[in-house]
């Protein structure tokens, strides 16, 4: 059983995924489609490692649950955007369902994160 993932290496974490999106992006095709959702897929996939650092940064218990209810969001947001570019056939591949499988990922890890720290398991 793998030990639980640190501060630090989630934050990594969230920064390779951030760089990944930020490279599908530009590999995306050049019409008004690709642009529309390769903008919202931009903010939201860049945000969630954001969001996380803020959560780090927390003065309260409070405010971190809510800086990872944001980045739980962003992730989930960013998943539905992945979605929609995949199901248009705007991309395919492994690397759109790698990118996919990470935001599930982040999704569970911010979930259970939360409800850690607000002891609502």
């Amino acid at each position: 059983m793998r030990s639980p993932m640190t501060p630090d290496e989630l934050k990594r974490r969230t920064k390779r995924f951030a760089l990944a999106i930020i490279g599908l992006v530009g590999s995306l095709p050049h019409n008004e489609a690709a642009r529309v959702i390769g903008g919202q897929i931009l903010r939201s996939g860049t945000s969630v490692g954001a969001n996380y650092r803020a959560a780090c940064r927390a003065r309260s218990r409070a405010e971190f649950s809510s800086r990872l209810g944001v980045a739980e969001e962003e992730a989930d947001e960013t998943l539905y955007w992945l979605e929609l570019l995949e199901e248009s056939g705007l991309t395919k591949g492994e690397r759109i369902r790698g990118l996919m499988e990470e935001a599930n990922e982040l999704v569970a890890i911010f979930t259970a994160s939360r409800k850690t720290a607000t002891g609502k398991n």
